[in-house]
């Protein structure tokens, strides 16, 4: 599966779970962390969990694991390592203390409309 098939699958599932302010870069030409970053937002520690949940299940359907994960919902952040593509899942609170678009604000933005 390409890291493209990888990114639309995880816009899907945030999506269909209601993800708040759902953003998608392009970073492999400014890092070797992973091709793509995906920031989502999520309206309660309870959600950022929910949402987590099912970006592993839709990907585990694909027999796609992720590498690591880090974080929690309790804690208001979640990182989902899939190598090529990066998931992180913030409360408001927490996306606003990370601004992870502006720290990567090099990286080139998707255009995953068609997916959401």
């Amino acid at each position: 599966m390409t890291d493209i098939q990888e990114l639309e699958i995880i816009v899907k599932a945030l999506s269909e779970k209601k993800a708040e302010k759902l953003t998608a870069l392009k970073v492999e030409d400014i890092t070797s962390l992973a091709n793509y970053f995906v920031i989502a937002g999520a309206s309660s520690t309870t959600q950022a969990k929910a949402l987590a949940d099912y970006v592993e299940f839709k990907l585990g359907e694909k027999d796609i694991k992720p590498k690591n994960i880090e974080g929690t919902g309790a804690a208001g952040w979640i990182v989902l390592d899939y190598i090529d593509v990066v998931v992180h899942i913030f409360t408001e609170e927490q996306r606003d203390f990370y601004r992870l678009e502006n720290l990567w604000a090099d990286g080139k933005i998707v255009d995953i409309s068609a997916w959401e």
